[in-house]
């Protein structure tokens, strides 16, 4: 299609629900979408229902059904959407069901429907949106807000409970920015793992197939995309298992970035956090067993009110058993209206400063440990930067993430650009980075 798609709209009910129509069409005219007035001029045809009372829920089903008749690509939102199996049962040819203020998913089913024609000549933002990352790598935020209350954090408070995105809308963002391209997408959120939970895992139609939003599914979709997927902010619920899987068939990349935070038990329950810490060491070596090239990021607090000599020494001595290939680590601090602030027992600085320095000193042990095994393999690497006075060219495997990880410092590096996916030869390592050359006879992945 290379002319723009043409969208018919019915509107039902109250002022509310034209004021989401109104979001809904501004959205998809920014999109490059135009709108027919009649149905057999539109390409599809959104239907915006009431369900306030019985009279206007036979009035949504009815006009469902004259769209349906009239043009046959029918997607509904609205207030009657929140009983999609009524909806379905009466007409199950629709498209896509979406409740009321679902603004996203209504446009992603459109987008599934009849998807955007970029015009490069008139359109001011390209499909994938403007970025402020290279080229190479994207940032795919999952959803918003968190709905856990750690004590020393006031997130919830700023952005609010978990909002998850509908998985539609997430995969056509993936997808377009791998189209434009993506070789890497970095998966966030506050709390990955949770992702869907506050939607009850609600399916919807991503290329004609009904997709729940759940981890494992997001994964497992995002891993057919053909670039690296890497998962930030993933906490060891049981259901993470199954991702494992994917790392250990090469679907997704072999790394889990999880703030642990702490070890201690009496430590994570004042900071109301999971406290069971040899059930996470049992997980941690049943995912090894799985994906023997499984990275594992964390992040850890020192100085937390109430923390003694030894819920500090349990800490390191879990990073050791742990194997925590990268740790990063704060000093605690009271952040105002934080409920840690009340807790007894606050650690002096020239403590928390000794405690870092005695942290990263044991993390920089396991993970100079961890990467002197990795010595003589081959691997691919994706390169960030070149040198070229140097002959020298800055990459990172699928064990670091940009900006918080190590790299990959490749000599003899000539012909490599930045983007570029290529194989190397690890030479040596020291306590962050590897130092390798390009393996014989690769070339560079465009």
């Amino acid at each position: 299609m290379s002319q723009p798609p043409k969208i018919g709209l019915v509107s039902l009910g109250c002022p509310k629900a034209l004021v989401d129509s109104e979001r809904i069409i501004t959205t998809l005219r920014a999109q490059g979408y135009s709108f027919s007035h009649d149905y057999q001029g539109a390409d599809m045809v959104i239907v915006n229902t009431c369900g306030f009372i019985d009279s206007a829920k036979a009035e949504s089903l009815e006009a469902i059904g004259e769209a349906i008749s009239e043009n046959g690509k029918v997607v509904v939102t609205g207030c009657l959407g929140v009983e999609e199996e009524l909806i379905r049962q009466t007409h199950p040819k629709v498209l896509a069901v979406s409740g009321p203020q679902q603004y996203e998913r209504v446009v992603a089913a459109v987008h599934d429907a009849v998807p955007p024609v970029h015009n490069p000549h008139l359109d001011l933002v390209p499909p994938e949106g403007m970025k402020l990352t290279p080229r190479h790598y994207s940032y795919l935020k999952i959803s918003e807000g968190c709905s856990n209350r750690c004590s020393f954090c006031i997130i919830p408070s700023i952005r609010g409970d978990l909002v998850s995105r509908p998985v539609a809308g997430v995969l056509y963002e993936a997808e377009r920015l791998v189209k434009a391209g993506t070789k890497e997408l970095l998966v966030i959120s506050q709390d990955t793992s949770a992702y869907g939970q506050d939607i009850k895992y609600a399916t919807s139609l991503f290329h004609g197939r009904q997709v729940k939003a759940k981890f494992y599914d997001l994964c497992a979709e995002l891993g057919e995309l053909g670039a690296w997927i890497r998962l930030h902010y993933v906490y060891p619920y049981p259901h993470v298992d199954k991702a494992i899987e994917l790392m250990a068939a090469g679907k997704i990349l072999p790394y889990l970035d999880i703030p642990f935070q702490h070890a201690s038990p009496d430590i994570l329950t004042a900071m109301r956090r999971p406290a069971n810490q040899e059930k996470t060491l049992t997980r941690i070596r049943n995912w090894r067993k799985t994906c023997p090239d499984l990275a594992i990021r964390s992040t850890f607090i020192v100085g937390f009110p109430g923390e003694t000599e030894q819920d500090f020494e349990i800490l390191l001595d879990w990073i050791s058993e742990a194997q925590i290939d990268r740790a990063g680590c704060f000093q605690y601090e009271p952040v105002k209206g934080a409920k840690a602030n009340q807790l007894d027992g606050a650690v002096p600085d020239e403590v928390k400063k000794e405690r870092f320095e005695r942290l990263m000193e044991r993390a920089q042990q396991v993970s100079a440990q961890r990467l002197a095994e990795k010595i003589g393999r081959t691997i691919e690497v994706i390169i960030d930067q070149v040198r070229t006075d140097e002959n020298v060219a800055i990459a990172r495997s699928k064990w670091d993430a940009p900006d918080v990880d190590g790299q990959v410092i490749i000599d003899n590096a000539g012909g490599l650009k930045p983007g570029d996916m290529a194989k190397v030869k690890i030479t040596d390592s020291d306590a962050y980075d590897l130092f390798a050359v390009p393996a014989p006879g690769s070339g560079a992945n465009q």
